[in-house]
This record gives structure tokens, C-alpha cells and sequence, in this order.
């Protein structure tokens, strides 16, 4: 699928993830960053995706050791939570 269907497909997903909290870490994470990925990073950002909200949210306040496979770059800027935007 060309880069523009599969983005609107991952903003979908990190959007609707069934949680107030969730949707606005990871959505907020995606609307941030996304304009700046290339394959690999709409992959790894595909594989977080799958993982459960309370793991992912967990890696993210670094409550928990975040996986090896999810571990690098893309982590420390979700690990910031600069992104977060709460709607008043």
C-alpha cells in the first residue's frame, strides 16, 4: 500500500486504542512524529501498535523495561511525553 494510505491507516489505530490516556499518548506521539518516518519507523510504530495499551503506556513513564525490539530512538522521543496535548 503507497505511504499516504498506510499513515492514515496507523493514525486510525494509535487514535482509537480504547482509552482516553492510550489515545492521547499514542495518538498524540503519531501526530507529532509521523511526517518525519520512513519505512522503518512506520514498521516499528506498526509492531508497537499490536502491543497492549498498558505495556506500551508502561515503556513510555518507564515503569517497565521496554523490550529490545522497541528499544532505540523512536522509544526515547515516546519516553519524553513532550507530545501529549490534553484537550481543556
Amino acid at each position: 500500500m503507497d505511504k499516504e494510505t498506510r499513515l492514515r491507516r496507523l493514525k486510525f489505530r494509535a487514535w482509537h486504542r480504547g482509552t482516553r490516556e492510550a489515545d492521547y499518548m499514542i495518538g498524540g506521539f503519531f501526530d507529532r512524529y509521523h511526517a518525519t518516518w520512513g519505512e522503518p519507523e512506520m514498521d516499528w510504530f506498526e509492531a508497537l501498535l499490536e502491543e497492549d495499551d498498558v505495556d506500551v503506556m508502561a515503556w513510555a513513564l518507564r515503569t517497565q523495561a521496554v523490550p529490545v525490539r522497541f528499544d532505540g530512538p523512536q522509544m526515547s522521543a515516546m519516553q519524553k511525553l513532550d507530545y501529549v496535548e490534553i484537550p481543556r
